[in-house]
């Protein structure tokens, strides 16, 4: 996403957050000492075991199981012709489905994110959907949630836009209630994937984990302010978007707005993910750090015409061996301290006026960067890609307004404008097979 002040794609959603009633409740901030996080308006789900797999509903793919479980195409349903827009072609393919049993949310929400980690070979490719149930009885259409293939030789991974029935609209990568003031919520959803195949191949894609995470943030400006607890900093390496600026103006005009695959690359190799060099010939070799320039080509969003479609973000860290990634909400710089304290960097999303964000030096309509760490006063240590070198993208960030930008759900922008904030979005990356310490720390924000 751009760093500068301007009209973003994902800002659409400000209409959905300013009609938005204060609904539910944040706890007060706690006091001195203490370390009370606030009420966690969050449901985050996740698919991952071979029993989470034979508990769907399957038409022509089948569970397997192993060191990590899947689901793969077994016998294909039938055969669809897919017209892909981006390209102008379309092509036929075998498919199968899987759907999960309805999942009953512990927050009726407002908005829903799905994620999932998969493999998709040459000639494989995947659909996720989402159907919900409103609070009145009624329900959703089928809404896709993304088209989506590790490369982009079969077809261009993509949001769909244009999905509403007229009271809740997919916004490219979030499924949002229209009027939330109305006191409609979701209650319940089925999600369903599509793995799909050339005929006669005997290929398959293989899912290892989906995820939903459905929300009902309070409406806020404001959120409450933790208490630091942790002085601890991640050996997380330093990537800056702006050195890539002018590169591959194809993928959201070059690196001036690649943020968010920047910042994925920097956690990927935290975690020990390494590109080959076969992966990046295709980069141009006078270029420095190629690995960021194959992110944002390989997070890049057709239909968004950019490199900041969160679920496409964690797709993409999990294409590397024994990685995982998610996307889900937190509730407080309390969650990540818990996280850093278990070795898990955080990628937040945040929106920000130049003054809000001291030391920034910019403000930014939509802006990833990666937390890595907490000083012994308690402000955030960041992994700010919008730096002119790499040297220069460790940041430190005053606690409290950091913690503010990243979790409130409206703010001014610089025309006075009241529009949307992300409400404590972030990305989780982290090994297929966590430690004890960093299962019980994902566990405790809601992630297994």
């Amino acid at each position: 996403m751009s760093r500068a002040e301007q009209p973003s794609r994902r800002t659409v959603l400000a209409a959905v957050a300013v009609a938005a009633a204060t609904v539910g409740s944040v706890a007060p901030a706690a006091g001195a000492g203490t370390r009370r996080a606030p009420a966690r308006p969050v449901d985050h789900h996740s698919w991952t075991t071979y029993d989470d797999w034979r508990a769907g509903a399957a038409r022509g793919t089948r569970a397997v199981a192993g060191a990590r479980p899947g689901l793969v195409i077994a016998a294909p349903a039938g055969t669809l012709d897919h017209p892909d827009p981006h390209t102008g072609t379309t092509s036929t393919w075998e498919y199968a489905t899987w759907t999960s049993p309805v999942r009953r949310l512990a927050v009726p929400a407002t908005e829903a994110i799905a994620s999932w980690n998969a493999h998709t070979p040459d000639g494989t490719w995947l659909q996720t959907e989402l159907k919900g149930a409103y609070s009145d009885g009624t329900e959703t259409p089928w809404y896709v949630m993304g088209r989506w293939a590790a490369g982009d030789r079969d077809i261009k991974r993509t949001s769909v836009d244009g999905q509403s029935d007229g009271r809740s609209t997919v916004w490219t990568d979030t499924l949002a209630v229209d009027d939330p003031a109305t006191g409609l919520r979701l209650v319940s959803y089925r999600l369903r994937l599509t793995l799909l195949r050339r005929p006669g191949t005997g290929l398959t894609p293989t899912v290892w984990r989906t995820d939903v995470m459905g929300s009902d943030v309070p409406d806020r400006f404001e959120v409450p302010a933790s208490v630091p607890g942790l002085a601890k900093e991640l050996p997380v390496p330093r990537y800056s978007q702006e050195i890539h600026k002018g590169r591959y103006p194809e993928y959201d005009n070059g690196g001036e707005a690649w943020c968010s695959p920047t910042s994925s690359q920097m956690v990927v190799e935290y975690w020990g993910g390494r590109l080959t060099p076969e992966q990046l010939a295709w980069v141009d070799p006078s270029y420095t750090d190629p690995q960021v320039c194959h992110a944002a080509r390989h997070t890049y969003d057709h239909q968004y015409a950019g490199c900041g479609n969160w679920p496409f973000n964690a797709a993409y860290a999990a294409t590397f061996d024994g990685l995982r990634g998610v996307v889900t909400r937190l509730g407080s710089l309390t969650d990540v301290e818990r996280l850093i304290a278990a070795g898990i960097p955080v990628i937040t999303s945040q929106s920000f006026l130049r003054e809000e964000l001291t030391g920034a030096g910019y403000g930014t309509a939509g802006h990833l960067m990666t937390v890595i760490g907490f000083t012994a006063g308690g402000d955030v240590i960041a992994n700010d890609p919008a730096a002119p070198d790499n040297e220069a993208v460790r940041r430190v960030y005053r606690r409290r307004e950091f913690e503010n930008i990243w979790l409130r759900t409206k703010r001014y922008n610089a025309s006075g404008k009241v529009v949307s904030g992300t409400g404590g979005v972030c990305y989780l990356y982290f090994p297929a097979r966590p430690s004890a310490r960093r299962r019980a720390a994902l566990a405790a924000v809601g992630v297994r």
